[in-house]
């Protein structure tokens, strides 16, 4: 699992283990009969747990990373918000594709480290950003041009597309097609900032590529059990 804080630069990667956290006041009562003034008192050296929802957006409005307040529902947060929709949506896809054991999980990894970035230079918007901010969360060009390479070696291997591809083809190829839209989505939403000079356009560029990238792999491993998708042929005569 990749973790990550604001501004991916600062980030690491690690595995973390799958076991359950709970808070003890969510945990069972313990054995019916058992009375109060019996069970064992919390040691006053326990540790307190941290709250992790700070009550600070119960107002509709949330902070960016240049500390500025703005509404949940502006037009920073609806693109932060699909973009991790997106990644989301990758991983989700993954979870299918994994088990056929396909070579191009690690690439699908690789454009959900890139969104980490991508979200970052979203919540810097330029308005309220000093030099600093931008130090730490400018989207460089590195992962556009490494997901071109990646698009243009797959685009080799396939034939001419022919015909329009209807979303289906078993479950790896539906959860892909799914991104592909998810994707479309998420640029839509990052445009109008870069139009606006709110996020570098290289943001855009990047959230154009993974569409292709989806597409390459739903047409080139549509027989290698991932799913045959169906084809709308048209006449366009």
């Amino acid at each position: 699992m990749a973790v990550w804080v604001l501004g991916g630069r600062l980030g690491f990667r690690g595995c973390l283990g799958a076991g359950r956290l709970l808070c003890p006041r969510f945990q069972s009562r313990g054995s019916p009969g058992v009375e109060d003034g019996d069970r064992p008192r919390p040691s006053s050296k326990t540790p307190k747990i941290p709250k992790i929802y700070t009550k600070t957006g119960d107002k509709g409005f949330s902070s960016t990373f240049t500390g500025e307040r703005r509404s949940k529902d502006d037009q920073v947060f609806e693109a932060l918000g699909t973009t991790d929709e997106l990644s989301s949506a990758i991983g989700f896809a993954m979870e299918f594709i994994a088990e056929k054991g396909h070579p191009f999980v690690e690439e699908l990894e690789k454009i959900q480290c890139s969104l980490q970035d991508v979200g970052s230079a979203l919540a810097t918007p330029r308005s309220s950003a000093r030099e600093a901010h931008l130090r730490h969360t400018t989207f460089e060009t590195g992962p556009i041009l490494e997901l071109e390479r990646w698009i243009d070696k797959y685009t080799s291997q396939l034939p001419p597309l022919t015909a329009f591809i209807l979303p289906s083809g078993g479950k790896s190829s539906s959860a892909l097609h799914f991104c592909r839209a998810v994707c479309r989505r998420a640029e839509r939403r990052v445009v109008p900032l870069v139009q606006m000079g709110e996020t570098d356009a290289n943001v855009a560029k990047f959230l154009n590529r993974p569409q292709r990238g989806e597409e390459c792999c739903i047409r080139g491993h549509s027989n290698d059990s991932l799913g045959e998708p169906l084809s709308l042929e048209r006449n366009w005569d």
